[in-house]
């Protein structure tokens, strides 16, 4: 019996993801709930787990392949049989092609090709398969070639296909992929200069009776708690005051309206080797300077680890750069 692996719901406002890594090969035997694949969205990294015991007998999308909500990914065979031969296909008339294309598009490119009135079997796809993504539209649009490069393997009879991209003839340049999560920072960084208005205000703030409190208290609170006294605990308390003292710097315009939080749930800034990521520490008001700094040090881990979910990373009422602990 043949069980399908197909990508799983995000998260909200995730609609599409790339594959990250292949955590099995084929042939490989799979328990139940052992993580498969690794996805790679716009804001972290989700392990897909394998929903029977089973062989891995087939991977349809390979690393680096864009993947929409509900996309096959692989099939398990649980009699412990796998696949290795097919019989040979004729080859499909133009008009057939077509109309096979058609139902190889991802649910983002359709969308695209509806949203733009193109017709989804006039666009030539790049994808596993033939399958039309995302990008293979916005060059159609554009009038931008897609360049299929055939590299013939062993395991499959199905052609690589690469994007076209300008040649690097300069020996000390390397080019290298971003992530999807680079990626994503990178356009809403040059989206929020043309969308935003730009401001920066620098106020100083008299650090001396913080610094003396943490020479004089820190051993005692690192050994009643088991977690140092840093600046961040002090930085989101300041904040949550100062947010209950001005409300409207705790709310958001939605249409006509202004929507004022009287909730503080700050999003605490975190450096990666993928990027930036903001995970969400909420109910800083309720919170004590010990469950603050603990809490911080574990979002801070999982984030450098990718083990954040999706919701740990959304609701943030207002953002706080972590100045990290001296």
């Amino acid at each position: 019996m043949a069980i399908e692996i197909r990508v799983p719901t995000l998260g909200e406002s995730v609609v599409e993801a790339s594959i990250g890594r292949w955590l099995k090969q084929v042939g490989d035997t799979i328990k139940m709930d052992e993580a498969l694949v690794e996805l790679e969205t716009d804001k972290v990294n989700i392990e897909v787990p394998s929903t029977s015991a089973g062989i891995l007998s087939e991977i349809v999308r390979q690393t680096g392949d864009t993947v929409a909500i509900n996309d096959l990914l692989a099939t398990i065979t649980t009699n412990g049989s796998v696949s290795v031969a097919s019989a040979p296909v004729a080859e499909a008339t133009p008009a057939a092609s077509m109309i096979e294309d058609s139902k190889k598009a991802t649910p983002v490119a359709k969308h695209i090709a509806d949203a733009n009135n193109v017709d989804i079997t006039q666009v030539r796809g790049s994808g596993a398969g033939g399958k039309v993504t995302k990008e293979d539209v916005q060059a159609h649009l554009l009038g931008q070639p897609v360049t299929v490069v055939s590299t013939p393997s062993p395991a499959t009879s199905e052609p690589t296909v690469q994007k076209a991209t300008p040649a690097v003839t300069d020996p000390r340049i390397e080019r290298k992929p971003m992530s999807r999560r680079r990626r994503v920072i990178a356009a809403n960084l040059v989206k929020a200069q043309h969308t935003a208005a730009m401001l920066t205000t620098f106020n100083e703030v008299d650090m001396g009776a913080v610094m003396e409190l943490r020479k004089r208290r820190g051993e005692a609170f690192l050994q009643k708690h088991g977690v140092k006294l840093g600046f961040m605990s002090f930085f989101a308390k300041a904040v949550t005051g100062a947010l209950k003292q001005f409300p409207l710097l705790n709310a958001e315009i939605d249409g006509e309206d202004v929507l004022v939080k009287h909730y503080y749930d700050l999003g605490i800034a975190v450096g990666t080797n993928e990027g930036l990521v903001v995970p969400v520490l909420r109910g800083v008001d309720t919170k004590t300077f010990a469950a603050i700094e603990k809490e911080i040090g574990d979002l801070a881990a999982r984030a450098r680890g990718n083990k954040l979910g999706i919701a740990e990373l959304q609701g943030a009422t207002f953002t706080v750069t972590n100045g990290g602990t001296p």
